[in-house]
């Protein structure tokens, strides 16, 4: 039997499976390293409510909508081009800080005590009496305390930015960044129309701000006039579109012959609501007297208790005027539809109303920033305030007999409104990262604790 020798250009079964199986993990690799090189974008919230997180989603959601629009389009978004590459190349990702703490805690919870006894304590605190002059630099002490497996994801993920929502996570980021000895850029942006003297003023590379009035609370803390940039809040990417209100009104079964007063009564934390809700129970009797000229609709969210209460208690009073729904999809669409907005004033749910062009009868007692926020639209003319239930009914029974009231603050609404915040945030901190400062920066001078005096705040109580 004559043996053919082996012919070492045809590979036998086994070979060719080591062979697949070296090009698999080969393009696996390749595909890891690709993803690896693609700069990183952080978008960094608290949850302590709902607000911050909407802010950081509405920032991300900006990203993603600019990206995709170039893809398809071609059309610059940008106008420096290395801020146009990182737009096309780069992953957003969006974190709660609250995830990496030492000692993880419920941030819902901690909310609650700004609602409770504490709330005066905290209206004391918040910015004029001990944080209106004495302000906060920055420091790696949050990294110490309670955020070193932060700064340990900064070390590996090496962001060419990062945006913070929350003030725990711009003093977290700042720590991070001071620690690992990086020079990304550090965008804050505050979620109510005021910033307190907390945030890490002195060791940011730009805070993004609601209005002048935030910008002239900043100047006397010593912020540079290229740190500040007035973008308005972020809010999702649907309150910068127009809608059909007639078509909406019909989907949602509401009549086209009266104004439509939304009342905000569903929330992710009941607790803030509490005396919200009251109000507007003690006020509900008096619904009927309106009949005419005013049909409200109670929007109690996924609260399906508090939901069932309104329609019970709408039935027993024999309330016509009253359509109540749970949770809604589409809210921009409805609060477009709607001539006003009975609502807390918090500074996510003031700036989607503003950006729906759509009056507020803020309702309650305000502290802390909610109650700068009350100031602030109320002295604008975009806002009208009632903390008793007996107010809330006393400036419905004004705008049913004058129209022209709901006018006029729509009107003057417009002066605050800034639909494109998000995207205006995504283009500042790209162009940031896209023109990087010097290492030797005093930005990014390392500070276990930096508290520094500012000058006289511009606006005080």
């Amino acid at each position: 039997m004559t043996l053919k020798p082996r012919n070492n250009s045809l590979p036998d079964d086994a070979d060719v499976g080591a062979v697949q199986d070296a090009t698999a993990l080969a393009t696996c690799d390749v595909a890891l390293k690709a993803a690896e090189a693609r700069p990183v974008v952080l978008v960094v919230h608290a949850s302590v409510g709902s607000g911050h997180r909407s802010a950081a989603k509405a920032v991300a959601q900006a990203f993603d909508l600019m990206q995709a629009e170039v893809a398809a389009d071609g059309v610059p978004a940008i106008a420096d081009e290395g801020a146009e590459a990182l737009l096309e190349t780069a992953e957003v990702r969006v974190l709660d800080i609250l995830d990496f703490g030492r000692h993880v805690f419920d941030g819902n919870k901690a909310a609650t005590m700004f609602t409770g006894p504490t709330r005066p304590f905290y209206d004391l605190t918040w910015r004029y009496t001990l944080t209106g002059r004495l302000l906060w630099g920055g420091g790696t002490i949050w990294s110490h305390l309670m955020y070193a497996p932060f700064t340990d994801y900064v070390r590996k993920t090496r962001p060419v930015a990062v945006v913070c929502t929350h003030i725990t996570a711009a003093n977290s980021a700042v720590a991070a960044r001071m620690l690992t000895g990086q020079t990304f850029p550090i965008v804050c942006v505050p979620t109510d129309y005021e910033t307190e003297g907390l945030w890490p003023h002195a060791s940011c590379d730009l805070i993004c701000v609601a209005s002048e009035s935030m910008a002239e609370t900043l100047r006397p803390r010593r912020l540079s006039e290229n740190r500040i940039l007035i973008t308005g809040i972020p809010t999702r990417d649907d309150f910068r579109h127009t809608f059909d209100n007639d078509q909406t009104r019909e989907a949602l079964g509401l009549p086209r012959d009266k104004r439509v007063v939304l009342a905000l009564a569903g929330a992710f934390l009941p607790q803030p609501y509490i005396r919200f809700r009251a109000t507007l129970d003690e006020a509900m009797p008096y619904l009927h007297s309106l009949e005419d000229d005013l049909h409200f609709v109670f929007v109690a969210g996924n609260d399906r208790e508090y939901a069932a209460h309104l329609r019970a208690y709408t039935a027993d009073l024999g309330l016509k005027n009253v359509t109540v729904m749970d949770y809604v999809e589409d809210m921009a669409a409805l609060m477009a539809a709607s001539d006003l907005v009975i609502c807390k004033s918090g500074g996510l749910t003031v700036t989607e109303c503003l950006c729906a062009q759509t009056p507020m009868l803020l309702l309650g007692r305000a502290y802390g920033q909610e109650k700068v926020n009350v100031n602030m639209l109320t002295s604008q003319g975009a806002a009208m305030h009632a903390t008793t239930a007996r107010e809330m009914l006393d400036a419905l029974r004004h705008i049913a007999a004058v129209p022209q009231s709901v006018e006029s603050m729509v009107i003057h609404g417009r002066f605050i409104r800034r639909p494109d915040a998000a995207r205006d945030i995504v283009k500042a901190t790209l162009d940031l990262a896209a023109h990087p400062k010097d290492a030797g920066d005093p930005l990014f001078r390392k500070h276990f604790l930096h508290f520094y005096w500012g000058g006289k705040p511009a606006h005080i109580r």
